[in-house]
């Protein structure tokens, strides 16, 4: 697996990146590497994968219609 080395980081970035690392149960480098997974987008064939890993996680389950609930919310206020 690569690695990564980023010089010259500001120190206030890095305060305020350990301080998001640690509300989210995270270590420094979990964090950033969560960081720049979210934001880089996959191209078509990976996005694919992902669809049909999550499509497999989830059977053949079935979910109900939610507009109507959205509907009688709605009505409701």
């Amino acid at each position: 697996m690569a690695q990564i080395l980023v010089r010259k980081v500001d120190d206030r970035l890095v305060r305020r990146l350990k301080a998001s690392a640690q509300r989210n149960g995270r270590s420094l480098q979990a964090e950033v590497k969560t960081i720049l997974e979210q934001n880089t987008p996959l191209d078509m064939k990976s996005a694919r994968r992902l669809v049909d890993a999550i499509r497999k996680r989830l059977g053949n389950r079935r979910f109900d219609d939610s507009s109507a609930l959205i509907r009688r919310e709605r009505e409701r206020r």
